[in-house]
């Protein structure tokens, strides 16, 4: 997909959302605190700033969408074996002090 139709993309789908909770450019901008021509040009799939982008999407409750860009890291499974085999396998007999020990 190239920027310009990745850009319409994310325009038509803010469009879609803002529609679909019955909201006024004028409103979802003002609530949003950036200018009304601001959200032509996002809905328009024209350059913007990201955030910009964000503004909106939190006024319009879907900043869940960005979850998408949440970094994973994931073991090695070398690393995960290491991890595993510095764990205890069995509990150990527990060695009384000489406190403990009663003379009887």
């Amino acid at each position: 997909m190239s920027d310009d139709a990745l850009e319409k993309h994310i325009g038509n789908y803010i469009k879609h959302h803002r529609l679909k909770q019955n909201r006024t450019q004028n409103k979802l901008a003002n609530e949003a605190g950036i200018s009304r021509s601001t959200l032509s040009l996002l809905e328009r799939g024209q350059s913007t700033t990201l955030p910009t982008l964000i503004r909106v999407l939190r006024v319009l409750d879907l900043l869940h969408t960005m979850e998408v860009f949440n970094v994973q890291t994931r073991l090695s499974p070398l690393k995960l074996a290491k991890l595993e085999q510095g764990k205890r396998q069995r509990a150990g007999k527990q060695k009384e002090s000489k406190q403990n020990q009663s003379d009887w």
